[in-house]
């Protein structure tokens, strides 16, 4: 067996380039279109697979350490009968456009937010379309012009001897990399790969109703694909920021209003501030604590859905730990008129302990 690197008229310690214009040398001079006699199309064929070999690393490192070199046999054989060869049955040049990749991003938004809804400018690092060269790859007035190794097929054949004679098999073209074309002046700006990275801004709709985890996913958003291919997708995850007076259970908002021991006693009509504006909330007399008063409506607006759910607000009944002597007085009063049994052990009740721990201290 000829020696590979004797056959491409290379020394031992040559680099891939040098190996590479030795075989487009001797491909152009021997190449069955160019050279339809039976002495060139040996030679081609050997040029061919010494260039496969020793323009794989790995290949390269086994041959020069005594291996054969990849000198075909079952991995050859069954790729022509099981399509597995090059592009998996691909017939014709690769493209050099392809889909770009997705992308993700995570935003953070206030629980107020989520209420309507909101509109938000994000900023997305990706690859976008070269201007200069508008996705060809190429220098302006240029062109990729037809490899002539392949003749613009993408393609080399090699015949190869096996159990079943010889058999033919397809390779990707070493000279264009399957693309049947070789871009001689590539773009400056982006460097032959038709995109360039850039910071992008542009405004999203964040819909009512979304939670910690939500995903949400814009087409086309991802980055421009190689060789001015079809952008992919940009998916956006988020996340509900706590707040320090309001927390979520569902579409329900959940808040704790503090009331004095006379309000809880007698009733009291207050205005609080909620996430979207003052709203009104009727403590009836005798309220306790834990109670749960519901304000219809002023919740969070359902995801896709103009529904919105309620406020419910957990009264907290503060009872004073400092009184002056004329308060206490006016409270010994009190209970004196009341006649109200003293202190004792009741039937067990979750409103003191689990009204507010279950419902109000749940993370949305």
């Amino acid at each position: 067996m000829a020696d590979h690197y004797d056959t491409l008229g290379v020394s031992r310690d040559a680099s891939s380039d040098e190996i590479k214009k030795a075989y487009r040398r001797l491909a152009r001079q021997l190449h069955p279109d160019v050279n339809p006699s039976e002495e060139a199309a040996e030679q081609f064929k050997a040029v061919t697979h010494a260039y496969d070999v020793l323009s794989d690393p790995n290949e390269r490192q086994r041959y020069d350490q005594g291996g054969s070199g990849g000198a075909g046999g079952f991995g050859d054989i069954f790729e022509t009968f099981f399509g597995q060869g090059f592009g998996g049955g691909q017939r014709g040049p690769r493209s050099r456009s392809e889909r770009g990749e997705d992308a993700m991003i995570r935003v953070d938004v206030e629980l107020a937010e989520v209420i309507f809804g909101v509109q938000r400018e994000i900023t997305v690092n990706t690859a976008v379309l070269c201007e200069t060269c508008n996705g060809t790859c190429c220098q302006p007035g240029t062109s990729p012009i037809s490899c002539d190794v392949c003749r613009g097929t993408g393609q080399v054949q090699r015949q190869v001897r096996s159990l079943f004679g010889n058999v033919v098999t397809a390779h990707p073209c070493g000279s264009c990399h399957g693309y049947g074309t070789v871009i001689e002046h590539p773009c400056i700006e982006c460097g032959g790969q038709g995109r360039v990275s850039t910071r992008r801004t542009q405004t999203i709709d964040i819909p009512s109703g979304i939670e910690t985890g939500t995903r949400m996913q814009l087409r086309g958003g991802g980055e421009v694909g190689p060789g001015g291919g079809p952008n992919g997708d940009l998916f956006i995850q988020f996340r509900v920021m706590h707040h320090d007076v309001f927390s979520r259970d569902g579409n329900d908002l959940l808040a704790t209003l503090q009331v004095s021991m006379a309000d809880a006693i007698l009733g009291a009509d207050a205005s609080v501030a909620a996430l979207d504006g003052e709203v009104r909330v009727q403590v009836p007399a005798g309220t306790q604590s834990g109670d749960v008063i519901t304000v219809r409506g002023r919740g969070i607006q359902a995801l896709q859905s103009t529904s919105r759910g309620d406020l419910k607000v957990a009264v907290q009944v503060i009872t004073p730990a400092k009184l002056s002597k004329r308060e206490q007085d006016l409270v010994r009063q009190l209970a004196a008129l009341r006649k109200d049994p003293g202190p004792n052990l009741g039937e067990f009740q979750q409103g003191l302990f689990g009204k507010i721990r279950d419902r109000f201290f749940r993370q949305g």
